[in-house]
């Protein structure tokens, strides 16, 4: 009888280039994300930031772009308090970030038949221990202190704060700090759930043979989101584009772009589908948004209101597009799952994966696209001085979002997988199977 071949051995260095692909990766994400998160706050005017501020709050931008905690503090002194919060993603940053570790983590696997799940293990570890090295040292770089002069506040009737706060000893300030240990847990989860959907995406990528089974339920759906969430950035930035050369304004809407562009994005995927947001702009962002978001956002009383699609096509109607545009890249996005998908599935499957599929997928935008940012000083107790008190808010409302997702998606998945019937497909597990075979 035979003897089963035994597994090949480890060419000489085989370690050494494993960690080189990690540190790749690693690197050339940082460094975009940086380049990025620079750029953007440099068009939004941060790099007139005083004391040499501009490099510890772009630090704190990549932070804020992988999920970690950036904690803004304020001291006013004797009997003066201030308060501060600040909760948002910038997912241009983020997406930048993600797309590069992922690809550049994938490119070994890429022309492998199969891989083990002690390999696949090892790449992540590896990947992984080089990303925390690299984001302890980003986090320790994000933090700056900032001096408020209440002389030069402006606020008119309430007298001259400045020489209030020589009396009484305020010297009012805050500052920001990202808080190592959370951010690094963040981050390091945000690390592994990129790599688990890189893995989860790409065809080429080899899963070890435990893991086959999950492949014709998952590979297609999770391609098919991914592709509809980058279709709208791709989208957005094409209108952005156009905005930046035909109207003013061009620095703060490069701004919007190199940090914002996917929060509108899929604003605007959850909007068209039916989904709702509580917001709260008071006064202005200084950076553009589009007008009748600006306006509801704002509301009637300066309170806010609710972002959905009646409310915008009240202010706009041409926002009545977003409803349009979200069914046709949803069915294409139906009908893409079940080309990639086996003959076998059913038109029902479908619908209920990518019925699935879609909520996990506005879950996570409306996760990512959330605001929170309030700054206030209190003299006295007697509430935020006018001028120095302000709050941002973007909430999705979940039960409208998630309930219109999942109708949304059984709709599209069944009417993709009909539409798919006369192309010729093969199913992931089934093509898997013949190259293992080959």
């Amino acid at each position: 009888m035979s003897q089963p071949p035994s597994a090949a051995p480890r060419a000489p260095g085989h370690h050494l280039r494993v960690w080189g692909d990690a540190l790749a990766a690693v690197v050339a994400g940082v460094a975009v994300m940086f380049a990025v998160a620079a750029l953007g706050l440099w068009a939004a005017g941060a790099g007139d930031l005083p004391d040499g501020a501009f490099p510890a709050v772009v630090a704190a931008t990549v932070v804020a772009a992988v999920g970690g905690s950036v904690r803004l503090s304020g001291d006013a002194g004797f009997l003066a308090d201030t308060a501060a919060g600040l909760a948002v993603v910038p997912l241009s940053v983020t997406l930048a970030g993600a797309v590069v570790i992922a690809v550049l983590f994938l490119r070994p696997l890429r022309h492998r038949a199969v891989a083990s799940g002690t390999e696949l293990l090892g790449r992540v570890a590896r990947t992984a221990v080089l990303w925390l090295l690299a984001l302890l040292v980003v986090s320790l770089t994000a933090r700056h202190t900032f001096r408020i002069d209440l002389g030069d506040a402006g606020l008119g009737d309430l007298g001259d704060l400045g020489d209030i706060g020589d009396a009484l000893g305020i010297s009012p300030s805050v500052g920001f700090r990202a808080a190592v240990l959370p951010t690094l847990g963040f981050g390091l989860l945000w690390l592994l759930v990129l790599l688990a959907v890189a893995t989860a995406v790409s065809r080429r990528t080899p899963l070890p043979s435990r893991l086959l089974r999950f492949q014709e339920p998952v590979r297609p759906a999770a391609f098919a989101m991914l592709a509809l969430l980058l279709g709208y950035v791709v989208l957005g930035l094409l209108a952005g584009v156009v905005v930046l050369c035909t109207r003013g304004h061009p620095a703060e809407t490069a701004a919007v772009l190199l940090l914002g562009l996917p929060n509108l994005a899929w604003l605007a995927l959850g909007v068209g589908l039916g989904g709702a947001w509580d917001a709260r702009v008071p006064g202005s962002l200084g950076l553009p948004m589009p007008k009748a978001l600006a306006a509801v956002a704002r509301g009637a009383d300066g309170k806010g209101g609710v972002v959905d699609i009646s409310s915008l096509a009240e202010r706009d109607g041409r926002a009545w597009l977003l409803v349009v545009l979200a069914a046709v890249a949803l069915l294409a996005a139906g009908f893409l799952m079940a080309v990639r998908s086996s003959a076998r599935t059913r038109p029902w499957q479908h619908a209920v994966q990518l019925a699935a599929a879609l909520a996990v997928t506005l879950l996570v935008a409306g996760i990512l696209t959330r605001i929170s940012a309030r700054f206030g000083l209190s003299l006295l107790g007697l509430g935020d001085l006018a001028g120095f008190g302000g709050e941002v808010s973007l909430r999705p409302r979940w039960w409208t979002l998630l309930g219109f997702g999942m109708l949304w998606g059984l709709v599209a998945g069944f009417l993709g997988s009909l539409l798919a019937r006369r192309v010729r497909r093969r199913g992931d597990v089934t093509e898997v199977a013949d190259e293992g075979g080959r």
